[in-house]
């Protein structure tokens, strides 16, 4: 299968760790087509180092610099949407050529530091998706690793319980299993089922659970794998699972999971809904029980529980007519607002 990969970086003040994942993708065996870097108004040299990488790399490159720190959400929602509508631009000059190949959206943070093969393991994941159950994987997610060589488990996907469609695990790939979410920390998606569910991440999330919450709607009917083959090095300060404590972000976890519940219950069905809760119930509990600084996790429970059910998320449409007005049409396009 032919394949046209846009990888999309999001940074924000780790001028250094971006100059290492920007050489990664540079030094890939097989490298993207694009690059998208979006910058979240850094305060350090990040910016400077985005720039001198575009003007240098031979890969094409577009920077985003956004003039607010839009959180994590927000910069993976104005990546995706400036990549969709370099999609959109490349079907209409060329339909022929967009018919004989499938597009992709590489996502990563700029702590996320690819091994040099990990690209073309998802590719060749996406051929053995497609030879398995005849169709294309709607998201392929890598193997991610702390810098000790440990499975980094904040980022290990759970197996896929009860499957959609398509086989559980992946002919020739030791390990791989169906997944129903992934995490934004190499996550390569179908830019096909983007355009089909009209769907962007929710940039008023800011930070936590904008992947689980985005890759969950994609996969609610589509196929996912998990590719231990694919291997990146997650260069986070601490090595940690999901389940670490979050601290002052536990309000965030709180909030979106509300939202989650509320505008968004559909991307589940009945039983992924009570799974759903009672997995957040669990989670809550044993943050509670496990943290460092207890009056500050119930804090952030009862604000985040108060924001959950009393506000709703700002649109997509309203934070980029503020923050980035040229991505507002092709916003206006993934939208179902």
């Amino acid at each position: 299968m032919q394949y046209s990969v846009t990888a999309v970086v999001v940074s924000y003040n780790r001028e250094h760790l971006l100059s290492e994942c920007l050489q990664a993708l540079d030094s890939q065996t097989r490298v993207p087509d694009h690059i998208v870097i979006v910058d979240n108004a850094s305060t350090d040299n990040a910016l400077q180092v985005a720039r001198e990488f575009a003007a240098s790399t031979a890969i094409p490159a577009q920077i985003l610099a956004l003039p607010e720190n839009t959180g994590g959400a927000g910069g993976f929602c104005a990546g995706i949407a400036q990549a969709m509508q370099d999609e959109v631009d490349a079907r209409k000059r060329d339909q022929d050529d967009a018919a004989h190949r499938a597009a992709y959206i590489w996502l990563m943070d700029d702590d996320t530091i690819p091994t040099p093969t990990a690209l073309e393991e998802l590719l060749r994941a996406s051929d053995a998706c497609i030879l398995d159950n005849n169709c294309l994987p709607t998201i392929l997610g890598s193997k991610a690793v702390w810098t000790d060589g440990r499975e980094h488990l904040m980022n290990k996907p759970r197996p896929r319980a009860a499957l959609a469609k398509g086989r559980r695990d992946l002919h020739g790939f030791d390990g791989a299993y169906q997944v129903r979410s992934l995490s934004f920390v190499s996550c390569l998606i179908n830019a096909g089922a983007i355009l089909g569910r009209r769907r962007l991440p929710q940039a008023a999330f800011f930070l936590w659970n904008d992947d689980f919450e985005y890759t969950t709607a994609l996969l609610r009917h589509g196929i996912g794998y998990y590719v231990p083959q694919s291997e990146v090095v997650h260069k986070t300060k601490k090595f940690g699972s999901s389940d670490a404590d979050p601290g002052a972000r536990f309000y965030n976890e709180v909030r979106n999971k509300i939202w989650m519940l509320r505008f968004h219950a559909n991307d589940f069905t009945f039983v992924g809904r009570l799974a759903f809760l009672t997995k957040t119930a669990r989670r809550w509990a044993l943050t509670v029980m496990r943290a460092h600084d207890r009056a500050l996790i119930l804090r952030c429970l009862r604000e985040g529980w108060h924001d959950g059910w009393h506000s709703e998320p700002e649109s997509n449409l309203r934070i980029f007519e503020r923050v980035c007005p040229q991505l507002v049409p092709v916003i206006e396009r993934l939208s179902l607002e």
